[in-house]
């Protein structure tokens, strides 16, 4: 009995041990990866819904950083300066006013990225696709229509139009030297009166000038201050302002307006086309190369026109309806290459100063 005791409580202590023995260590499950930073630097027009960037956020484990850097100019400058250590992964909202000059800096990475099948040749100003389109829109002049309408006035018909005398002290435009709108609608004339033609764009300024034009700053003390649309207060009612500007009235009066109180005046639009790159020196170049993909997505296009009020470059993108109404592009435009644009640029910014400010 002793021995089948014996035999009993060593089998119970047996028994007890295996209980308490530690499970067998099991294979160590992976530790989620932090995301990524992804750093876009833009001008400080740029804007896309929370919920799109979320969305490749959440699609590529990353966090996106957006450095505004003020306007198209001033980011480009920052770019270039910032070369050897970039400060970004990828540049955005450099325009075909300052195309030329980014890839002669030399500071962006080729990317044809599969999405440009969906997007236009004329859009495709750089064959290496160092920078590659998003957006564009048209530099145009705007005019109010009941001032025009109250003083028996139909809209100017062409750019020579406005140094007649019926248009003295009407028109405002913005300094080339500190405005997008302002250089852009500056090459429109240089392209709509050629130098060397019997009626240049300097003789067309000289003549504005002598017709009263005013000279802003920026398109907001443009457009808010010295133009009498519904959305300023000011005495003149001409402004050099967007294409879309008249969907924009529409869009953020909140269904007070059923029409625009503006209209585009046709033969004095100049094309903008905005674009994307990879900045030279990225440790992220898989994953900017993604964010340009997605830029040209269908999803981020679409996102485009109620955010940034410029029309999206992908065919398959729809429009908002308030643009198919109120925003339809200029049916003609004038424009000029980006290697004609980064050779006369500041000699044209330059004499038009002397011109018209001195």
């Amino acid at each position: 009995m002793k021995h089948v005791s014996f035999f009993l409580i060593t089998a119970a202590l047996l028994a007890a041990c295996a209980v308490q023995a530690p499970p067998p260590r099991s294979a160590e499950q992976p530790q989620p990866t932090a995301p990524r930073t992804l750093t876009i630097m833009t001008h400080d027009s740029f804007a896309a819904s929370e919920a799109v960037i979320a969305e490749f956020e959440q699609a590529h484990n990353a966090k996106v950083v957006i450095l505004k850097s003020g306007d198209a100019g001033s980011t480009l400058n920052k770019a270039i300066l910032s070369k050897d250590a970039p400060l970004a992964d990828v540049l955005y909202g450099v325009d075909n006013t300052f195309l030329g000059r980014a890839l002669a800096a030399d500071i962006l990475e080729p990317y044809a990225s599969p999405a440009l099948a969906d997007i236009p040749d004329r859009f495709k100003l750089d064959p290496q696709n160092r920078m590659l389109p998003v957006d564009y829109g048209h530099v145009i002049i705007n005019y109010d229509k009941a001032f025009l309408k109250e003083k028996g006035l139909a809209p100017p018909q062409s750019l020579r139009e406005l140094t007649e005398p019926q248009w003295k002290g009407m028109l405002v435009v913005q300094n080339p030297a500190t405005s997008s709108p302002g250089l852009a609608f500056l090459l429109a004339t240089i392209a709509a009166f050629p130098e060397g033609s019997d009626y240049d764009w300097k003789r067309f300024w000289q003549d504005l000038r002598a017709n009263d034009v005013y000279v802003s700053p920026d398109w907001s003390d443009a457009y808010y201050t010295q133009f009498s649309g519904s959305s300023g207060k000011g005495p003149r009612p001409l402004v050099v302002s967007y294409a879309t500007s008249p969907a924009a009235e529409v869009f953020f009066s909140e269904g007070k307006l059923d029409e625009p109180p503006t209209g585009n005046l046709e033969g004095s639009a100049f094309e903008q086309i905005e674009f994307v790159g990879i900045l030279k020196g990225t440790r992220n170049r898989d994953l900017a190369e993604k964010w340009v993909d997605f830029m040209l997505s269908k999803r981020f296009q679409e996102d485009i026109p109620l955010q940034m009020f410029v029309y999206p470059v992908a065919k398959s993108a729809a429009w908002p309806e308030v643009f198919v109404k109120f925003g339809q592009p200029p049916a003609q435009f004038f424009t000029l290459t980006p290697e004609q644009i980064n050779q006369g640029r500041e000699q044209w910014i330059e004499e038009w100063t002397r011109l018209v400010l001195k």
